[in-house]
């Protein structure tokens, strides 16, 4: 952090900014605004493209802009950069080809939408972090593939909970801890939950219903411990993962895991309901028959092992996402990405009776619901990755709680998150 903010106020003083292109103007992306414009020195947020332009219009005025230009080509975005001016577009294409921005942030959590937007990105070169946790745990793999070749980053950010926790393991990691389990902390798991029973709680908090729901119901965050395994090489312990529940500590469970089981996994991702600090990340991790480390770790109030607890009380979203685009900006530091392929999935499981002829809904839908899983077992039994569900249509009934098959769908034949995650299956075989 100190080096980060360093150069920072050193791009300030030489009215160097870093010049970043935002995607989105939804809830996140509103306080990413309102951070950037009025919180972080060195950094300048110089366009939004949002498939509503009014929407991201306003979330510049609700920050305190005043200069904002609605355009329509790539030149006129370049010329509003020039005068000092806020741009706004409905097409992102002209924040990934404009020559004056630096480095985007993408922050839809629409699969599909992101899809091409990354694409795009990468394309053009742009370095690009992402808060969409749905489209890196679906496709990431196949992406950094792509964004390698083109000498790109592409990456998750600081603030979302699977950051956090590559942050706090590459943390455990050098003070020569072994991390055996990634894990995040949940107030609340209710795989039935919906946009209807969620709608007052995200009215409350200005987001979608949808949303919501995708963090209730636990799709959210089984795409978000997915992005961790990928990046970390761990598994689950079982699909769904172990989802332990306490009302106590997260430093009073280490109990609940099998260290011997754990190595033998080489780590798992997991999450827990209801202990504190909530909401925040943990790793459990141990020394390597280590007597001297384990010595020091019990005088450090660690406790006697052999799992030692280590967590984050926070994510703080919104706040934290401009540190990682100058982590990417300054440093070319990746926050987190995949290690190669994939190693843990997220198939689309029936939240309901499903009947053929429906449309699924997507992500926080009335429908579906997701669930963790190996990537070996969802390619040979053929799961439905639910990255890639929405819009398929369904061939066959399909029973509550039954995870979906490919073979009981129908998928987009337009889409081009469904062609590439064909890519990324035969790319990794």
């Amino acid at each position: 952090m100190i080096i980060v903010d360093t150069e920072l106020a050193k791009r300030q003083s030489d009215g160097n900014p870093i010049r970043v292109g935002l995607v989105g103007a939804g809830f996140m992306a509103r306080g990413i605004v309102n951070q950037i414009l009025n919180y972080v020195p060195g950094m300048e947020l110089v366009a939004i493209a949002n498939r509503t332009a009014e929407n991201a219009v306003q979330a510049y005025r609700a920050a305190g802009a005043e200069k904002v230009s609605v355009v329509e080509r790539t030149t006129a975005l370049e010329a509003c950069v020039e005068r000092g001016e806020f741009a706004v577009t409905e097409d992102p294409e002209h924040l990934c080809a404009a020559g004056n921005v630096d480095i985007l942030v993408e922050s839809t959590g629409h699969v599909e939408y992101g899809t091409r937007v990354t694409l795009a990105a990468i394309a053009n070169g742009k370095h690009l972090v992402s808060m969409n946790a749905e489209l890196d745990a679906t496709i990431g793999p196949i992406l950094k593939v792509h964004a390698d070749k083109q000498g790109v980053i592409l990456t998750g950010c600081d603030g979302d909970q699977p950051a956090v926790q590559m942050n706090l393991y590459r943390f455990v990691q050098s003070i020569g801890l072994t991390p055996l389990l990634c894990g995040n902390i949940k107030g609340l798991q209710d795989r039935y939950r919906n946009p209807t029973t969620q709608e007052g709680f995200a009215k409350q908090w200005g987001q979608t219903p949808h949303m919501v729901t995708s963090f209730a119901d636990g799709t959210k965050i089984s795409f978000e411990q997915a992005l961790v395994a990928n990046a970390t090489g761990m598994t689950v312990a079982k699909r769904g993962m172990l989802g332990f529940e306490s009302s106590g500590h997260i430093d009073d469970m280490v109990g609940c895991y099998d260290i011997d089981e754990l190595r033998s996994k080489g780590g798992i991702v997991d999450y827990v309901v209801g202990p504190k600090p909530s909401p925040g990340v943990f790793v459990f991790a141990a020394h390597e028959n280590d007597r001297a480390q384990a010595h020091y770790l019990n005088y450090g109030k660690l406790g006697e092992g052999p799992l030692y607890s280590f967590y984050t009380p926070y994510h703080l979203t919104i706040f934290e996402v401009p540190l990682s685009v100058a982590r990417v900006a300054l440093f070319n530091d990746v926050i987190i990405a995949p290690l190669a392929g994939p190693v843990v999935d997220v198939v689309a499981t029936a939240k309901v009776d499903l009947q053929a002829g429906q449309t699924i809904d997507g992500l926080g839908g009335y429908l579906t619901y997701g669930l963790c899983e190996t990537a070996a077992v969802t390619k040979s039994d053929k799961l439905l990755p639910m990255g890639i569900a929405e819009g398929a249509v369904l061939l066959r009934d399909v029973p509550k709680d039954q995870v979906l098959q490919l073979s009981d769908v129908r998928l987009p034949a337009d889409s081009q998150a469904v062609k590439l995650r064909a890519e990324q299956d035969d790319y990794f075989k």
